[in-house]
């Protein structure tokens, strides 16, 4: 299906651009579809759905929080299990000559 482009004015030629572009956006959006349907039946062939896929980098269940490991002696509510990064009151304590034992609870 050849188009002699070089015949058609500028008003033509822009029109066809748009006439191209909604027929791209439809093309894409069906090859979306039929993607996502191929997923859904090979997801099927073993017994799963998408959705249960999705997560499939876990196990499903989510960590329990820790439990607080060290104590600010200045401000009791704030607490952390030692693990990630260290809050800045322990930081602080430290600069101040404290040892991280002394923060135990």
């Amino acid at each position: 299906m050849a188009i002699d482009l070089s015949g058609m004015s500028r008003k033509e030629l822009e029109k066809l651009k748009v006439n191209v572009d909604k027929a791209l956006d439809a093309a894409e959006e069906r090859e979306r579809r039929d993607a996502l349907q191929a997923a859904q039946d090979a997801a099927a062939q073993y017994g799963y759905s998408l959705d249960e896929l999705a997560g499939a980098g876990g196990t499903g269940k989510k960590r329990a929080k820790s439990r607080p490991k060290y104590r600010n002696p200045d401000n009791p509510e704030q607490t952390w299990s030692g693990r990630g990064r260290k809050p800045q009151w322990v930081h602080d304590a430290l600069a101040r000559g404290r040892d991280i034992t002394e923060l135990e609870i």
